[in-house]
C-alpha cells in the first residue's frame, strides 16, 4: 500500500520524517563536531611529562672496557649464543666483528645500524649496551691461546643440563631499559651474522622497570629473594680486580659464567618465610642477614641461638656462598626469566645468573663446589644450562671488538 502525496507540501510523509530527522542530525553533529575541532584548537596543549624518562639515556661503546659489565644495570636483557657456520675462517670473523661493532656503536648512540630497516625503533636507546664474549672454538678459529678456563665448568651433581642451553661460539649480550629496543637491537645483529653463523640459543631476562624502584636497589629474583648484596661495587679498586683480566689479548676483558638456574616456585610456595629466611640465610622480607637489622649488615656466622645451634646455618645459601680466601670475589648481574610451562606446574622461572671474574677457576670454581656439595636453596634450585666465554676489552674508534685477538 502506498502512501498519498501531498502536492501541497503541507503533508508530512515517513519518507520525509526519516530523510529529514536524518539531514537534522547530520547537520548538528556536523556542526557540533565542528565546534569541537575549533574549541581544541584554540585550548592550551598539555606539556608532556618527561619526568622519568630515560629513553634518551646513552652509554659510549667505545673504551678500553666493554659496555654492559661496570655500566648500570638496566632492566632487560638477551642474551644470544651462536655457533660459526662450516668454513668461516679467520678473515671471516675480522670482518664479522668490524660490521657487528659498528652495528652496535650507532645502536647505542639512538642511530640505526647500517641498512636498518625500521631506524625509528633505534632512536630510544633506553641505556643500551652491547657486549660480545667469545667461546672455545671462536678463538681456535681466530688462531688465538685462549685460557685454560674457556672451557665448559665440571659437570656437578646437581646439574640437569639441557644442551639447548649450553656453550655457543660467539655470545650477544643485548640489554636496555625498554624490551622494544632490545628486540630492534638484537635482529639488526644477527641479519648481520646470519652469513656467519646461526643461533645456538636465546635466554631472554628481566628485573624490576626502570623507575619502578629507587635506583641502587638489589635485585629480587622470583623466590622473592634479595640477590647480589655483596657485589663489588664499579669504579672501585676490588671491583677492577675481581674482574678485568690483565694478560695477552685479554687485557682489558673478563670473562662471563651464564648459569641457568630453574626455580621450582611451586614447591617454594609451601616454605613458610621462617623456612626460606633460615633456608638463605637472609631475612626475606628485608634482605638482612639472620644476625642484623639491615641488608648491609656483614653477617655473624658464629653466633649461636640458646640452644647452641649457629643463627646461620653452615649450609645456608649465604654461608656456602661467601668467600673462603680472597680470591673468591665475583661480579654478578642476574635476571628472572618466566616462560610458558611445560608440564603441568603453574610456572616456568628461574635465574639467568651471569658472573664476571677475571679467572673462572681461581674465583668462580671455589663457589660453585661448595654450592654443589651443600646448599638449602638446592632443594628447590636446579642449574638446568651453563656456558663460559671470554669477555674480550674494548675497542677505540675505528677498532672493533677482538681487534686484539683478530687485528
Amino acid at each position: 500500500m502506498t502512501e498519498p502525496d501531498h502536492p501541497s507540501g503541507h503533508g508530512t510523509t515517513r519518507r520525509r520524517l526519516l530523510f529529514g530527522g536524518a539531514a537534522a542530525g547530520l547537520g548538528a553533529a556536523v556542526a557540533v563536531t565542528t565546534d569541537r575541532v575549533a574549541l581544541a584548537a584554540s585550548a592550551p596543549q598539555p606539556t608532556p611529562d618527561t619526568t622519568g624518562l630515560n629513553g634518551a639515556v646513552t652509554y659510549a661503546f667505545h673504551g678500553e672496557h666493554q659496555s654492559g659489565i661496570a655500566t648500570p644495570v638496566t632492566a632487560y636483557a638477551s642474551f644470544i649464543a651462536l655457533d660459526l657456520n662450516t668454513g668461516v675462517d679467520r678473515g671471516a670473523l675480522a670482518r664479522l666483528m668490524r660490521v657487528l661493532s659498528d652495528d652496535a656503536a650507532r645502536l647505542m648512540e639512538g642511530r640505526g645500524a647500517l641498512a636498518d630497516t625500521e631506524p625509528e625503533l633505534a632512536q630510544t636507546p633506553a641505556g643500551l649496551t652491547v657486549t660480545f664474549g667469545f667461546g672455545p672454538r671462536f678463538v681456535s678459529v681466530a688462531g688465538g691461546a685462549a685460557p685454560s678456563w674457556l672451557a665448559p665448568l665440571p659437570a656437578f651433581d646437581i646439574d640437569d643440563l639441557d644442551p639447548a642451553f649450553n656453550d655457543g661460539d660467539l655470545l650477544l649480550l643485548i640489554a636496555a631499559d625498554d624490551p622494544v629496543t632490545v628486540a630492534h637491537a638484537a635482529r639488526m645483529l644477527l641479519k648481520d651474522s646470519r652469513s656467519f653463523a646461526s643461533v645456538r640459543w636465546r635466554q631472554d631476562g628481566f628485573r624490576r622497570a626502570y623507575g619502578s624502584e629507587v635506583s641502587g636497589t638489589t635485585m629480587r629474583n622470583l623466590f622473592g629473594q634479595v640477590d647480589g648484596t655483596t657485589n663489588p661495587e664499579p669504579g672501585t679498586s676490588e671491583f677492577d680486580a675481581a674482574v678485568w683480566n690483565r694478560s695477552g689479548w685479554l687485557d682489558g676483558g673478563t670473562s662471563l659464567v651464564l648459569r641457568r638456574t630453574r626455580l621450582d616456585l611451586d614447591t617454594w610456595d609451601e616454605v613458610d618465610p621462617t623456612g626460606r629466611s633460615f633456608s638463605v640465610g637472609r631475612r626475606i622480607s628485608d634482605g638482612a642477614p639472620l644476625t642484623g637489622e639491615r641488608e648491609g649488615d656483614e653477617p655473624d656466622f658464629e653466633a649461636t641461638t640458646e640452644s647452641g645451634h649457629t643463627v646461620i646455618s653452615p649450609v645456608s645459601h649465604i654461608a656456602r656462598a661467601r668467600p673462603v680466601n680472597p680470591d673468591e670475589v665475583i661480579f654478578r648481574r642476574g635476571y628472572n626469566y618466566d616462560v610458558p610451562p611445560s608440564g603441568d606446574g603453574v610456572s616456568e622461572s628461574g635465574l639467568l645468573f651471569a658472573s664476571y671474574q677475571a679467572d673462572v677457576t681461581r674465583q668462580f670454581l671455589p663457589i660453585q663446589q661448595r654450592l654443589a656439595e651443600a646448599d638449602l636453596l638446592n632443594t628447590w634450585t636446579t642449574p638446568i644450562g651453563s656456558a663460559v666465554f671470554a669477555i674480550p676489552p674494548g675497542c677505540s674508534e675505528g677498532g672493533f671488538i677482538g681487534d686484539t685477538l683478530l687485528g
